[in-house]
């Protein structure tokens, strides 16, 4: 962080209901570079065509636009593409792609949001924060359930929150703390401009914010943390008498609770809550279940960012939490594997093999925790399996025996996936 947002920030800790001005100021050269620096340079091309390679060699020229556009108050939003990607379900998620240099000034403001509210996330918020992972909150909601004496999970699904979010509810959140009809007029720009859908047809959103705009997840944690964070927080929790937690990772969230009776009135009440912002929730991915360590086997569960949690007992007969990888995500990695090597089989193996290391990497990274280990055993065997029917259709005449694989393998650097041991910090709840 530079000297400017370290003073808004701690400005923000120290002044718990001071609203800021001024802040459209900090939106110069120096800021759109910063946000140059994180743009991911390998991201699709907005409606203008410009992908980050055509951007570069002519940076300092479209830089030094921008930050006369903005200074001047003639900066407009462009109309943002709208693409859509399949879902593992069948279905299809919407995203919305801006030009590079909206990219640029939502970064800009996005440092700033960020530098503010910072202060004010609670710490069981986990999405799209500094310092703060999905593997964080997959292992703090497992420790919490193991020591902590919780009974009863409800697990609920937002139902389509990116585009669902009220923007006057939005503005008036925004208004807590920022006092510059300037910043708050850019902000309502991106939150109407016109998406540009693959058949060229165009329309202007009456709610939501478009998911791939990079000052979305910001908005999206600012939404939550008044709707249900807070709410949580101040007008559930101290009404209780026993434990709880909520654990969010930016609309997929877990509450727990110790006595069934309070489970049950947050169950009714999380509805109307939500509804007030323009929000829904899933009926079919919404429940209310019995969790606890004496009901051990896998047809008590629920699911939570990619991972299935249910309780088991251990060699000793003491009950533990256990996790892996839910069943859907697993069907469809193993799916992702098999349509890729296949696909890719044809291209040269200095070129196949570092590819496919890397897509190992990914999964890996991801699913590869402590008690998970079943799981990336069998992606191992699906990926050796795989490759060893492909590699040797590529010619009619067999390319490889299991031996000669093994040394191609080895020689690509290639390893077996096994699950990590590394330290990952818990909150206690």
């Amino acid at each position: 962080m530079t000297t400017e947002l370290n003073a808004i920030a701690f400005k923000a800790q120290t002044h718990t209901r001071h609203r800021f001005q001024n802040l459209y100021g900090q939106l110069n050269g120096d800021a759109l570079y910063r946000a140059w620096a994180k743009l991911n340079k390998q991201s699709a091309a907005g409606i203008d065509g410009l992908r980050p390679k055509d951007f570069k060699p002519r940076l300092a020229e479209h830089i030094q636009r921008l930050q006369h556009q903005l200074k001047t108050g003639s900066y407009r939003v462009d109309g943002v593409k709208r693409v859509y990607i399949p879902k593992t379900n069948g279905k299809e998620r919407p995203l919305g792609l801006p030009t590079i240099e909206d990219k640029l000034v939502q970064q800009s403001v996005a440092d700033l949001l960020e530098s503010i509210w910072e202060q004010d996330f609670l710490r069981n918020s986990y999405g799209y924060r500094p310092h703060k992972s999905a593997h964080q909150a997959v292992h703090s909601l497992q420790l919490n359930l193991q020591f902590q004496g919780y009974g009863y999970i409800v697990e609920a699904d937002i139902k389509g929150f990116f585009d669902n979010m009220d923007h006057d509810w939005l503005m008036r959140m925004l208004q807590e703390r920022i006092d510059d009809k300037r910043i708050l007029k850019l902000v309502k720009q991106w939150l109407k401009a016109k998406i540009i859908e693959p058949d060229g047809r165009r329309h202007k959103p009456c709610s939501g914010t478009p998911q791939g705009g990079v000052i979305s997840p910001i908005l999206a944690n600012i939404y939550l943390h008044y709707a249900l964070d807070l709410w949580f927080e101040k007008r559930i929790k101290p009404g209780l008498k026993g434990r709880a937690m909520l654990i969010r990772y930016a609309d997929d969230f877990v509450v727990a609770f110790q006595y069934r009776h309070e489970a049950r009135a947050f169950y009714r009440e999380l509805p109307s809550r939500l509804k007030k912002f323009n929000l829904d929730v899933a009926p079919e991915k919404t429940s209310l279940k019995r969790f606890s360590r004496f009901h051990p086997g896998q047809q008590r569960n629920f699911e939570f960012l990619g991972f299935r949690f249910y309780w088991d007992t251990d060699s000793k007969g003491e009950a533990r939490l256990r996790r892996k990888t839910a069943p859907k995500k697993h069907k469809a990695a193993l799916k992702a594997f098999y349509d890729w090597i296949k696909e890719n089989r044809h291209k040269r193996l200095n070129l196949f093999m570092p590819m496919l290391k890397r897509k190992m990497m990914g999964f890996r990274n991801y699913f590869a925790l402590p008690d998970n280990s079943v799981s990336v055993s069998s992606m191992n065997d699906h990926i050796w399996h795989t490759l060893y029917k492909w590699l040797n259709r590529r010619s009619q005449r067999r390319s490889f025996n299991w031996r000669g694989m093994k040394e191609m393998l080895r020689y690509f650097g290639i390893q077996a996936m096994t699950v990590s041991k590394r330290h990952i910090a818990v909150d206690w709840y």
